[in-house]
């Protein structure tokens, strides 16, 4: 059974997101270590893995029939890929401050080693995009998450909330590009879920690696306000990230799956609305 597809995606508006990060950060500005490494972590993933993401899309864009039908998804691809080269930008500027605190960015060198390694092996462009497809979800559903608890950046500096809220606001305006040019393409559902699985399995193990190695360079890795930290942060009942990110990365598996499905575009751009002096739009 191949994946369905649904006209559902808004026109996307390419940003430039404005922000000193010349002058640094706090080295803890989420308030706490454990959090704080946590979003760096994933801000060293960004750099490495958006470009991923574009050159899944970029490579299987030509796979497209010349028809007229497709005019508009090869516009919001182009969009997209602006957006994602954005967002490498602003975190390859984001984690230069992290490497002057003293980080190691792993990520920078275990991305392209495994694609490396999956291209050497002949491996199909359009597996290439179904991750993208799979990564793409994962971003979307801490980018609701983010706009659904307030609470989660709460305790962060004023600029860094911005550029947060800023990168998921985008990740949710563009949450189904990929997964509708995988469903135009052809793509099949068994295929969609045999790399979303490795893609959450690989995430999660990286992410916790990354966030491990950023601890011990910030030398709270065996403090226990750090532990504490990480069991409120995944465990807590009410807000804990494995209890509350559960339903929504499951609703992954069924066939009739569509990025916007039970989603709304009003959080993300209610954001967006309200700090316009955050941003300058240079296209759509």
């Amino acid at each position: 059974m191949n994946t369905s597809t649904i006209d559902h995606s808004p026109d996307l508006t390419i940003r430039k997101f404005l922000i000193n990060l010349e002058d640094g950060f706090p080295r803890h500005w989420h308030g706490d270590a454990f959090q704080t490494q946590l979003y760096n972590a994933l801000s060293f993933s960004f750099p490495a893995g958006e470009q991923a993401f574009i050159d899944s899309v970029r490579d299987c864009l030509p796979m497209l029939p010349a028809d007229a039908k497709y005019d508009a998804l090869r516009t919001s691809a182009k969009n997209f890929i602006a957006q994602e080269a954005t967002h490498r930008r602003i975190h390859e500027r984001y984690n230069a401050v992290l490497a002057q605190q003293g980080l190691v960015n792993h990520w920078q060198d275990w991305i392209p080693k495994r694609l490396a390694k999956f291209k050497a092996k002949g491996v199909h462009p359009l597996n290439f995009l179904a991750t993208t497809v799979a990564y793409e979800h994962m971003t979307a559903v801490l980018a609701d998450l983010m706009f659904e608890n307030p609470w989660m950046l709460d305790q962060a500096t004023p600029d860094m909330q911005a550029l947060w809220r800023w990168h998921s606001s985008e990740e949710s305006e563009h949450r189904s590009l990929a997964f509708d040019l995988y469903a135009a393409l052809g793509g099949k559902y068994r295929n969609r879920i045999v790399c979303y699985v490795h893609a959450v399995t690989l995430f999660a193990y990286e992410t916790t690696a990354q966030t491990v190695i950023n601890l011990w360079h910030d030398k709270t890795l065996f403090k226990l306000p750090t532990l504490w930290g990480f069991l409120k942060h995944g465990f807590h009942p009410t807000r804990g990230m494995f209890i509350v990110m559960f339903k929504p990365m499951c609703e992954f598996f069924s066939r009739d799956f569509h990025p916007w499905k039970n989603r709304s575009q009003a959080p993300a751009q209610h954001w967006l609305s309200q700090n316009q002096a955050r941003w300058q739009a240079l296209g759509a």
